[in-house]
């Protein structure tokens, strides 16, 4: 017969009624969140804790609520922001043998921008340390939002001269001229999250500035050939849409001072039949090239809403099932 496991007990100080409130949600529905994700139960009383679960479950559970209790003094938690955290802590996704990597702060107007979870910590270093890198994996692992945060950091700190906001308009079949209004206009609904993520970090009227300065520079991906970025942070995202001629030129592009991200998802890629993607091209092309780094994303860096994460794990099996080789041998 085993013995029962014996609870896991700590205190949070100090205590304010405010900040326990705040901690805990809306009829604790912060604490049923972070029980539902480690599997262990949460008593409480006032500011005594006790958790219920794996050893492992309930030392984690500790950290992250210690680390979330520190939140409350100046921050309104959110199950958002309890997820966010959850992404870092969950024994049940994270390695818990691999070291320990020191944190990185992308500096922007609005504040500091912090990478979650160990992928995304990587990706923010590796984009730091290469002039290339592509960041590759599903919606909601957080590539794109962090490939702009280390853009406007680098503005910040003059380390470089303009930003570059690039995407190939597939849906117009880059044929933009058949398109009304300006380029701007032609090619603004293209890149609205990127300027969601620049609005975010820098106000919308100071990116309206740096726009009409020409210091932040949106274009389509056709409008590249024959150029060379020098002193420029140069992002492409959605690149699974590019062909393999588009990829290549535009990888040429890059010039002295100069560093590009380029993002994509490989499973979504809206080609016409029979077009290779440029993305999966050059990640068997320059995989083994010094100076480019390539981050993988998977479902479980996801960092919007849980329910996110597991539509994305279901369309993955069902692809896979479906790529699944069939059995000829019947009838044989």
């Amino acid at each position: 017969m085993n013995a029962p496991i014996e609870p896991h007990r700590f205190i949070l100080e100090p205590f304010e009624a405010r900040r326990f409130a705040n901690l805990c949600g809306q009829f604790d529905e912060h604490l049923r969140l972070i029980e539902q994700r480690l599997t262990i139960e949460i008593r409480n009383r006032g500011n005594q804790f006790e958790l219920i679960g794996d050893p492992k479950h309930t030392t984690s559970a500790e950290n992250l609520l210690r680390r979330l209790y520190r939140e409350t003094k100046g921050t309104e938690l959110s199950p958002d922001l309890v997820h966010l955290f959850l992404q870092e802590s969950a024994v049940v996704e994270l390695d818990n043998h691999a070291p320990a990597e020191a944190s990185v702060a992308l500096r922007t107007k609005k504040g500091m921008i912090r990478p979650r979870g160990l992928n995304q910590l990587r990706y923010v270093k590796e984009i730091l340390g290469n002039d290339i890198n592509f960041g590759i994996g599903p919606a909601g692992t957080g590539k794109t939002y962090l490939a702009v945060a280390c853009a406007v950091d680098a503005l910040e700190r003059e380390q470089i001269r303009r930003i570059l906001l690039v995407r190939p308009a597939v849906e117009a079949g880059e044929k933009l001229g058949f398109l009304p209004g300006d380029l701007s206009q032609k090619i603004d609904p293209y890149l609205r999250p990127l300027y969601d993520a620049l609005y975010e970090m820098l106000g919308f009227e100071y990116v309206a500035k740096l726009i009409e300065r020409q210091v932040i520079e949106v274009a389509p991906l056709a409008y590249m050939r024959g150029r060379t970025l020098n002193n420029s942070f140069i992002i492409l995202d959605e690149s699974q849409n590019t062909t393999v001629e588009q990829m290549k030129m535009f990888l040429t592009r890059i010039g002295f001072g100069s560093t590009a991200v380029i993002t994509g998802d490989i499973t979504q890629v809206d080609l016409p039949r029979g077009t290779k993607s440029g993305l999966h091209h050059v990640i068997e092309v320059l995989k083994d090239v010094p100076g480019i780094s390539f981050t993988h994303f998977q479902p479980k860096d996801v960092v919007r809403h849980p329910l996110v994460q597991r539509i994305v794990e279901a369309y993955e099996r069902f692809e896979n099932r479906d790529e699944a080789p069939k059995d000829t041998s019947r009838n044989a």
